[in-house]
């Protein structure tokens, strides 16, 4: 399913839903984030993805990173809580989801990151190389509050 994320977008369509979703900041031993590249729009990211039923919110973004990156992770604590009404995503089969995301700091366990069906690749990345992938805004956001190790942001 392709997707657009609106960023800002004065001429974007309006939500029709909301969901609850996470990212996950993790580090190796070395210092570097773990990220993956997007099938769905080619950007970089943190792993994430809408919660289940049936399951917390920490399960989710243990799962998450599991599928989208085949590293295993335990939560430690929190990143952010980014709720930007102006920040859209639209899905090709007519959603706009309006942004509701909490951003999970992870110690990693175990496993080599591997790719998934929503991943075409999944690699440890330096903090000084970010600046030459393509990432959104957003997800910018979030990864910078992790390098930061400071309160969680909450906005």
């Amino acid at each position: 399913m392709a997707r657009i994320e609106h960023f800002n977008n004065p001429n974007a369509p309006k939500p029709n839903s909301i969901v609850v979703a996470v990212t996950v900041f993790v580090q190796d031993e070395h210092g570097r984030v773990l990220l993956i590249q997007r099938t769905d729009n080619g950007l970089w990211a943190l792993p994430g993805g809408a919660q289940d039923f049936g399951e917390y919110i920490a399960e989710t973004a243990v799962r998450e990173t599991r599928e989208e990156a085949g590293v295993e992770i335990e939560v430690t604590g929190v990143v952010g809580i980014y709720t930007n009404p102006n920040h859209l995503v639209e899905y090709s089969d007519g959603e706009v989801r309006q942004q509701f995301s909490i951003c999970f700091r992870g110690r990693y366990i175990s496993g080599e990151p591997t790719t998934s069906d929503e991943s075409s690749a999944v690699q440890w990345v330096e903090q000084d190389k970010l600046d030459g992938l393509p990432i959104h805004p957003s997800m910018r956001l979030r990864i910078g509050h992790g390098f930061e190790h400071q309160t969680p942001y909450i906005g």
